[in-house]
C-alpha cells in the first residue's frame, strides 16, 4: 500500500487565482491515472496508480493500483468509465493493449479484456465519441485501429496501416517507428508521428465507418532529416499544430486548417550553448493558451517553456526547469492552469505554475511512483 503523501507548496497563494464569487468554475479534483514501466526489482512500478489530486491545493492522496505489464502509455474516455493501456512488450516480443472500468470515486480498476498488438506499442489514444482506440506501435511501425464495444471491452484490431522506408540515422531510423497518434480538435483528422521516417501523416476519420482512417490530401509532411517527430499537440483554437521531434530536441510550428499543416518555425528546446545528449518526449499547452512546455531527457534532464505568440502562433524560448538529474517523460498540466506534474525515473515531480511569466517552481514533496511513463487527470466533480 502507497503512502498518502501531501504536496507542501512553496508559494501556493501566489500562484492560485482568486475566484469571483457566484462565478462558474471549472473541477478542481481529480484522478490522477499514472502508467509506469514495471520490472522485478521490489521498488519497481506493479503497473497502473490512481491518485487522488487537489488542484486548488496542490495535494495528492494515494487511492489505488492494479498490476499489469508495463503500461507505458494510457488514455481514459471522456466520460472517466474507461481507461485503456498499451502493455509494451509481451514475452513473445510483441505488445498488448487493455482495457479497464473505471471507478473514478474510488480509483478502483478492474480489467475488462486485452488484445494482441502488432508490434510494440508506444501511444493510445481515444476518440470522443469511444468508439475506437489508436494504438501507434513503435516496434513494427504500424499504426491500429481498436474498435470499442458497449461494455467497454475492446474489439480486435479492424484497421492497421503499415509505414515502409527508412530514415537517415542508421541507428534510430532503420525502419519505420510510429511513436504516437492524435486527433485533431475537431477529431476529423489524425495525426501521426513516424519518428523512423520523419514524417506526419494524416488521416481524414469517421469514426463510424469501417475501416475510419483514410489518407488525407496531402498524406504527410516531412520534418528535418533526423529530427525523429515524437508527439502533437494543437494551440486552443485550432488554429496552429506543435510536433515536438526527440532526436534533435526541436519543435516545429505550423499553421492548420482542415488536415493541412504548413510549416512556419522550428525551434531548438535548449539554448546554443546546451552541450550534451537530447531526447526529447512530451509537449503541452496551458489552459489559457499563452504557453507551451516541452520535455527534454538525456543529460539535459528539464521542462523547456515557450511563450505563445496569440497572433502568428509562434514560440519565443522563455527558458528550462530541472527535474533534478532524473529523466522527464510524459507530463500534464492541470486543467486549472495552476500545476504542472512531470512523471520522472524515481517520482512525479510537481511544479507551481506563474501563470504570468510561465515560470515553474518545483514543490518540496513529490508524488512516490517510479518510472512513470504517463499522466492523466480525470475531472471527479
Amino acid at each position: 500500500m502507497k503512502k498518502i503523501l501531501l504536496i507542501v507548496l512553496l508559494a501556493a497563494p501566489m500562484f492560485v487565482s482568486a475566484q469571483k464569487k457566484g462565478a462558474k468554475t471549472g473541477p478542481k479534483v481529480f484522478d490522477l491515472v499514472i502508467g509506469t514501466y514495471t520490472g522485478a526489482d521490489e521498488k519497481a512500478s506493479k503497473g497502473i496508480y490512481v491518485y487522488r489530486f487537489y488542484a486548488e491545493r496542490g495535494q495528492s492522496a494515494y487511492l489505488n493500483e492494479v498490476e499489469t505489464s508495463n503500461p507505458s502509455f494510457l488514455t481514459v474516455t471522456g466520460d472517466g468509465k474507461f481507461v485503456y493501456c498499451v502493455n509494451e512488450n509481451n514475452p513473445d516480443g510483441t505488445g498488448g493493449v487493455s482495457a479497464f472500468k473505471f471507478d473514478k470515486q474510488t480509483g478502483k480498476l478492474d480489467l475488462i479484456n486485452q488484445q494482441k498488438t502488432k508490434g510494440s506499442p508506444a501511444h493510445i489514444s481515444v476518440d470522443k465519441d469511444q468508439k475506437n482506440v489508436f494504438v501507434s506501435n513503435y516496434g513494427g511501425g504500424n499504426l491500429q485501429v481498436f474498435p470499442i464495444n458497449k461494455d467497454g471491452s475492446l474489439g480486435q484490431a479492424n484497421q492497421t496501416i503499415q509505414d515502409v522506408g527508412r530514415g537517415t540515422n542508421p541507428d534510430r531510423q532503420s525502419e519505420p517507428h510510429v511513436h504516437s497518434a492524435f486527433l485533431s480538435p475537431d477529431e476529423k483528422y489524425l495525426v501521426v508521428s513516424d519518428l523512423g521516417l520523419d514524417k506526419i501523416n494524416f488521416y481524414r476519420y469517421k469514426s463510424s465507418k469501417v475501416p475510419s482512417l483514410t489518407p488525407a490530401d496531402p498524406a504527410f509532411v516531412s520534418t528535418a532529416p533526423g529530427s525523429g517527430p515524437r508527439h502533437t499537440t494543437f494551440s486552443n483554437d485550432g488554429k496552429f499544430m506543435y510536433n515536438v521531434q526527440e532526436m534533435k530536441a526541436t519543435i516545429t510550428v505550423y499553421a492548420y486548417n482542415n488536415g493541412k499543416a504548413t510549416e512556419i518555425q522550428v525551434i531548438n528546446m535548449m539554448p546554443p550553448s546546451f552541450i550534451g545528449t537530447n531526447g526529447a518526449a512530451d509537449i503541452h499547452i496551458t489552459p489559457d493558451g499563452r504557453y507551451l512546455y516541452a520535455s527534454n531527457r538525456g543529460t539535459a534532464n528539464e521542462i523547456a517553456c515557450f511563450a505563445i505568440d496569440q497572433v502568428t502562433g509562434k514560440l519565443v524560448y522563455r527558458g528550462g526547469y530541472s527535474t533534478i538529474g532524473e529523466t522527464p517523460r510524459n507530463f500534464a498540466i492541470d486543467p486549472t492552469g495552476n500545476f504542472l506534474l512531470v512523471g520522472t525515473s524515481k517520482k512525479i515531480f510537481v511544479f507551481s505554475i506563474d501563470k504570468a511569466t510561465g515560470r515553474l517552481m518545483q514543490n518540496r514533496e513529490a508524488i512516490d511512483v517510479a518510472s512513470a511513463v504517463c499522466l492523466k487527470l480525470v475531472p471527479v466533480e
